[in-house]
């Protein structure tokens, strides 16, 4: 059975995409911890992150890398943190999070919630930055 990003990948289910390329997808997270928080996964599907072959987990830095440096022109921060948690969805995937303090980037805090209209403008002034 096909994970969740699998088939936001397939386009089964709705996504705020942000950038792909043949290997890679990168959307916004629904459940943000902060604004412009976003996703990046291969699309080949893989549970565990340090399971990819080394030259594609090299590949996915470097497409997450440009997916920052467009977070970080459309989103006010001091930079964008990295986590890669895995334990929520049995897909490999790096948590890009706008942050200004530390504090920004933790899970166990309310999240932010957002309009579709807020999803649709910060999805659009990311896009913009490629």
């Amino acid at each position: 059975m096909a994970t969740i990003f699998s088939r936001i990948v397939k386009g089964e289910i709705p996504c705020y995409r942000i950038a792909e390329n043949d290997q890679f997808f990168a959307f916004l997270d629904i459940n943000p911890v902060m604004k412009g928080h976003t996703l990046v996964i291969p699309k080949r599907e893989n549970d565990y992150i340090f399971n990819l072959e080394d030259d594609e987990i090299a590949a996915m830095m470097v497409f997450a890398k440009k997916v920052a440096k467009a977070i970080e022109k459309a989103v006010p921060c001091k930079r964008i943190a990295v986590a890669v948690i895995g334990l929520e969805v049995p897909h490999a995937h790096i948590h890009l999070i706008p942050i200004t303090q530390e504090g920004d980037m933790d899970f166990k805090k309310e999240h932010v919630h957002l309009t579709e209209e807020e999803f649709l403008e910060i999805q659009k002034r990311i896009v913009e930055q490629f």
